[in-house]
């Protein structure tokens, strides 16, 4: 178990040291766009989705999540699988 620990640890901070050096040539970010909904609770336990857009969220080139400008971004091969945000 230890190893392992100690192995992601690695496998994070080698991800962390290529994002920087990506964000640094101005390739570390991209954006995706994501369809946003909005789910509102109705009398009688029942729900109304309502569609409000596509919209363009930002993400990190990167394996793992980074964090950036006062925010965790989440990767762009996660995002561009996960494009449905409910709000």
């Amino acid at each position: 178990m230890k190893y392992v620990l100690i192995a992601a640890a690695i496998l994070y901070a080698g991800d962390w040291a290529v994002f920087e050096v990506r964000l640094a040539t101005g390739s570390g970010m991209g954006t995706v766009p994501v369809e946003n909904y909005l789910k509102t609770a109705l009398k009688g336990n029942k729900m109304e989705f309502d569609y409000l857009g596509t919209s363009d969220a930002g993400c990190s080139h990167s394996m793992f999540p980074q964090y950036t400008a006062s925010a965790w971004n989440t990767p762009c091969w996660w995002l561009d699988r996960h494009r449905t945000r409910w709000q």
